[in-house]
């Protein structure tokens, strides 16, 4: 703990001066811009990716960038749960599926014993990354990354309340993939179904 401590000391000194009057505006309600869909690997950490700010974005971390299908029956919907939130609840504007290189998720996935991994709840999880692998039979890493990052943006649609929303165009959906080796975003071409690097002076989604 004492380099979380630490961390926290260094905010306290250095961010929270300048930073006061948003966290007291934020204690009052937040009001987020847009839902990020994000991996939990320790690399890839949204809020620097974007350089935002607190309040801005509602995060959503899990292994693998994973959209599970929408379901109704019984069950510990967690990430349903968080979508429906950021999106009734908080009217986002858009919702980023962020997908990156490297991403140990998707090589579980496409691993030879991905049905009896050791890791407790693992293998049931990345089970629903399944009809990407199938889709690109199998084959290269980073496809199936950027597969996977459209089979999540095809399961949002399948969530009524987003699909409302998008055909209202109150709400947009991306798919975005981020490479850990130098740092670059590629986000997904509606018309050319490729990803398609962003430029490091370009403007925001």
């Amino acid at each position: 703990m004492k380099s979380l401590i630490a961390g926290y000391q260094k905010f306290r000194r250095e961010i929270w001066p300048s930073a006061k009057d948003r966290f007291e505006a934020l204690a009052k309600g937040q009001k987020p811009h847009t839902l990020v869909i994000s991996c939990s690997d320790s690399r890839v950490d949204p809020t620097t990716i974007f350089s935002a700010k607190p309040g801005e974005l509602f995060v959503i971390r899990n292994v693998a960038s994973v959209v599970p299908p929408y379901e109704t029956y019984g069950g510990h919907h967690g990430v349903s749960a968080a979508i429906a939130f950021a999106v009734v609840n908080l009217a986002v504007e858009r919702v980023v599926v962020l997908g990156h290189e490297n991403c140990g998720g998707v090589a579980a996935a496409m691993s030879d014993d991905a049905q009896n991994l050791p890791t407790p709840f693992l293998s049931q999880w990345v089970s629903l990354l399944a009809p990407a692998i199938h889709k690109c039979g199998g084959g290269d890493h980073m496809q199936v990354e950027y597969e996977s990052i459209r089979l999540s943006l095809g399961r949002l649609m399948t969530f009524p309340f987003v699909a409302e929303r998008v055909g209202a165009g109150t709400l947009k959906l991306y798919g975005a993939h981020f490479r850990i080796t130098d740092g670059t975003l590629s986000l997904l071409d509606e018309q050319s179904d490729t990803f398609k690097r962003v430029g490091d002076t370009s403007g925001p989604l």
